[in-house]
């Protein structure tokens, strides 16, 4: 039930195809967390470095109700970052692993699953 993502752009031109892969990725986190609020996705290509290349920065905000994701995938030393959509990539697996610690932790047990103190007289 994803209600808002915000997407922008800095210092990079808006595209459809980048949208799309941006919109493809969150709707994918909607199999993980089936709560989320609200979000906000940041694409920043930082100021041209000539000795490293043009490394993306990629930064995720995710609202859910019992606790709030980020994920900033700055890596300046990661070339596989020179592509965007593979620092698009990274960041959204990371914001799945932590959805999916999350919807884990909140998980509770099936009621078959409960162990009574009226099992044990039982045997």
């Amino acid at each position: 039930m994803t209600n808002e993502f915000q997407v922008v752009f800095h210092n990079i031109d808006q595209t459809s195809a980048i949208n799309d892969a941006v919109q493809k990725r969150i709707n994918k986190l909607e199999r993980y967390c089936n709560q989320i609020i609200a979000g906000r996705v940041v694409l920043d290509s930082p100021h041209n470095n000539h000795y490293k290349g043009k490394v993306y920065f990629v930064g995720i905000e995710i609202h859910t109700p019992s606790k709030e994701v980020r994920v900033n995938q700055e890596q300046h030393d990661n070339h596989a970052h020179e592509d965007l959509y593979v620092a698009i990539r990274d960041a959204f697996n990371a914001a799945e692993r932590q959805l999916k610690s999350i919807d884990k932790k909140h998980r509770t047990l099936p009621p078959h699953k409960i162990v009574t103190a009226f099992d044990d007289e039982a045997a």
